[in-house]
């Protein structure tokens, strides 16, 4: 049995950008700030919420050296250093090792895409390359790759590949790769709306996107559920359901970006080709957000 990298909720925060679409810091410290007075478990920089894609090498490095000294030991900082190059995969993962990365978020490569032979070639070399946890990232909507349970079952035996995040929404999958992996890797929601059937299949929590205007409320969902009130978790499951739904009202990060701005912790800024909601749908997310909000 490998030791879980986190247990609960783990934010895969945003990336705060000045309306020149620069690193805000100062807004990035604020929301550090946030999670870590709010519970959060665990901080993962540089994902798909992060913009990775957009984000030049140099300013995820900027961004993972950062977060780390600010968080200083307190949570784990998990970096997304994932690529569809395999090269700069490894290369990224052992800048972010040296910078001191609790553990590492590989997605499965994109667009050139690859065979399951493939992923376990790729995702074994970057494992091979550096010291700390890897967790699997599987988003086939935007990858294009599902990477299937034998193939999980074939990557759990390297030692550093700790731990899976299923964005798939594919319930009947992931209870598979459960059934078939065991405890052999440890199994992280990628979808709000299914932390607690994944937790009730074994989970050890979620890696979210709304953690980054309701960290608390996350991780207790989790807690509770951790705890044996399970009926308290699945009601927070369902009561949160409208708002997790809210933060994908257009693609990510755009909702949740919205949001941090409604809250008055970051800027609504973003790096082309995204672009800011819609006036009306702002003002439809605010409406959603005055229902679980005392003030806004």
């Amino acid at each position: 049995m490998k030791d879980a990298i986190f247990k609960g909720s783990a934010v895969a925060i945003v990336t705060p950008m000045d309306e020149h679409g620069n690193l805000d810091f100062t807004a990035m410290e604020k929301l550090l700030k946030f999670q870590l007075e709010n519970g959060t478990d665990a901080i993962v920089v540089s994902g798909t919420t992060g913009e990775s894609a957009t984000l030049e090498e140099k300013e995820e490095l900027e961004l993972i050296e950062f977060v780390v000294h600010y968080v200083n030991h307190r949570v784990p900082v998990i970096m997304g250093t994932g690529s569809n190059c395999t090269a700069h995969a490894v290369r990224m993962s052992r800048k972010a090792q040296a910078l001191g990365a609790s553990a590492l978020l590989q997605v499965t490569p994109y667009y050139n895409k690859t065979s399951q032979h493939g992923l376990v070639e790729h995702f074994t070399a970057v494992a091979d390359s550096v010291d700390i946890p890897v967790i699997l990232y599987n988003v086939p909507t935007r990858t294009g790759v599902n990477i299937n349970p034998e193939t999980y079952l074939k990557l759990s035996e390297h030692p550093n590949i700790k731990a899976i995040k299923e964005a798939g929404g594919n319930i009947s999958h992931i209870a598979k790769v459960a059934a078939l992996c065991g405890d052999r890797l440890d199994l992280y929601s990628g979808n709000d709306d299914q932390t607690v059937p994944i937790l009730s299949l074994g989970g050890k929590g979620v890696i979210s996107v709304l953690a980054n205007i309701m960290p608390f409320e996350t991780h207790m969902m989790c807690q509770y559920f951790f705890d044996g009130e399970i009926e308290k978790s699945r009601n927070m499951q369902l009561e949160l359901l409208n708002i997790m739904n809210a933060m994908f009202m257009d693609v990510n990060p755009v909702p949740v970006k919205a949001a941090l701005s409604i809250l008055g912790l970051c800027g609504e800024n973003y790096r082309l080709p995204l672009t800011r909601m819609p006036d009306k749908d702002k003002e439809k997310l605010k409406q959603i957000m005055e229902s679980y909000f005392v003030q806004l």
